[in-house]
């Protein structure tokens, strides 16, 4: 495919017969005069695990950046349990139920593992108590006195996602949580990921390590030049092994 083809987007029938949690439709976005998404549409449904694939520079984090609104010039439909967030200003997004990792995490170094969980404030319903994040990262218990700068990759990324559960989000958008963590913490951050879903967490994730999302996700969309060109459940993955190979170079 060309830079000048437009892909086909491939429609697929609702996963359930609830509600999305996020709808997202027709959404485009711009960097200065660079347009960079061009009608992305995806749902996602209350407790799932979602994974945005594709190579690097096809738009998945500007997807996630442009839900959460850190890229304002955009247009299009972003609904958040039925309600449109597009016109809501950034610092109140949290206050819906959304939370974003970025993938260069944003924990406070200086700070202890402890002090960065009892800094953020509650802004939602259902934030969790620290009691429960130590459940859900028992690592973090392990290390809760050490500052930010003592701790490993994998431990950071942990911190990032625990930060974010305690202000009572509801959706988490995740960009590139693996990214250069040996393959041991791989596997922890899948467990924790698994552990959100048992609390009713919903995950949106940017993920370029197809073998992790491909167990954890539910729902895959596939983009493409700022585009979603195609869009299934994990239980066609088998069937779209040839057509990944091809788009991710997996």
């Amino acid at each position: 495919m060309t830079a000048t083809e437009t892909p086909t987007v491939s429609v697929r029938p609702a996963r359930n017969s609830t509600s999305p949690q996020l709808k997202v439709r027709d959404l485009e976005a711009w960097y200065g005069e660079s347009h960079a998404l061009h009608g992305v549409d995806l749902d996602v449904y209350p407790g799932e695990t979602v994974t945005l694939l594709g190579r690097n520079g096809v738009g998945k984090t500007t997807t996630l950046r442009a839900i959460m609104g850190i890229i304002r010039k955009r247009k299009g439909i972003v609904e958040f349990e039925q309600n449109s967030i597009m016109r809501v200003p950034l610092h109140k997004i949290a206050h819906r139920g959304i939370g974003f990792v970025p993938e260069e995490r944003g924990i406070f170094a200086s700070l202890t593992v402890n002090e960065n969980l009892t800094l953020p404030p509650v802004v939602a319903k259902g934030g969790m108590s620290i009691e429960t994040i130590y459940e859900i990262f028992p690592n973090l218990l392990e290390r809760r006195m050490s500052p930010g700068t003592k701790l490993s990759g994998g431990e950071q990324q942990m911190l990032a996602i625990a930060r974010i559960l305690r202000t009572g989000v509801r959706l988490i958008l995740l960009d590139e949580p693996t990214e250069g963590l040996a393959p041991v913490i791989v596997e922890r951050i899948g467990e924790v990921l698994k552990v959100l879903k048992s609390h009713g967490v919903s995950v949106l994730l940017v993920e370029q390590n197809f073998r992790f999302a491909s167990r954890i996700a539910d729902h895959f969309y596939v983009m493409d030049h700022g585009q979603v060109i195609d869009n299934f459940s994990v239980s066609e993955l088998t069937s779209r092994t040839e057509t990944l190979n091809s788009v991710l170079g997996v």
